[in-house]
Parts: structure tokens; sequence; C-alpha cells
């Protein structure tokens, strides 16, 4: 009697699975809902990444521009000669066509270098760095270039 009703059992599940071949529409309907919230919250994370990695760019290429200037410092070139011709002037530096440096010089002694991605100066991704400091994040201070020479 057990071995009759496993069998029919067995028969029935085989019929059902038959019958089946496809998914309903409320099923593809959720699917669909679940992937657009998925890429609802996946893009804005991956621009943040893009930008995060933007600025990353800027401030190694300012950085790598200060050490270059330095660099010329040691080796007896005027300041006022490598701000004349920044960035082509600088032997060791790079210039990238993304990310816009330019330098100014703030007395006989100091400078500093600002940078930003493209060729549009966005106050809210501007870097800058000073020859004593590291790069920051930012437009520069008025106090740092109030006192700018030529």
């Amino acid at each position: 009697m057990n071995r009759f009703f496993t069998t029919a059992l067995v028969n029935k599940r085989t019929a059902l699975g038959e019958k089946e071949k496809g998914f309903t529409l409320i099923e593809l309907l959720v699917v669909v809902l679940i992937l657009g919230v998925l890429a609802a919250i996946a893009i804005p994370i991956y621009l943040g990444q893009q930008d995060k990695a933007k600025d990353s760019a800027v401030e190694a290429a300012i950085t790598n521009a200060k050490t270059a200037v330095v660099a010329e410092l040691v080796e007896g070139t005027e300041l006022s000669t490598l701000d004349t011709d920044f960035p082509s002037r600088l032997t060791a530096y790079t210039a990238s066509d993304e990310i816009s440096v330019a330098m100014e010089v703030t007395s006989s002694t100091s400078f500093i270098i600002t940078g930003s991605w493209g060729p549009i100066t966005d106050l809210d991704h501007d870097h800058y760095i000073t020859e004593k400091g590291a790069a920051v994040e930012g437009p520069v201070p008025a106090a740092a270039s109030s006192d700018a020479v030529g």
C-alpha cells in the first residue's frame, strides 16, 4: 500500500512539472523591479568612485609637479623662470591632458601649485599644494595667494 502512494505521488509531481514551463508575469515583474532597485543603488556608488579616482589623480599630479619644481630649485633654477614656463620647463614632470596644473609664485622662495580635473575649474574639486605641505582638496585660501609676486 505504501508503494502505491509513493508511485502515485511521483506520477503527480511529474505531471505537475510538465505543465509548468515558464515564469508568470508577476515573477518577471518582480525580477525587473529588483534589478531596477539594485541599479539605482549601484550607479551613484560607481560615479562616486570615479570622482574619488579623479581627485587622487589630481593630487598625484600636483605632488609630482611640486617634486619637479623642488628638484629644479635644487639645480639652481630661479623660481620666476619656472613660473613663466610652467609646467613645460620641468624636466621631471609630464603633463596630462585630463588634469590642469598651474603654479603661482607667492614670494621669492615660495609657491602654490593648483590642479583640477579637466580644463574647466570646479571649485568643489580643486586641489592645491605649497612648497611646505601636502596636497589639499579645495580652493586656495586667500591668505596663501594674497601676497603673490607678478
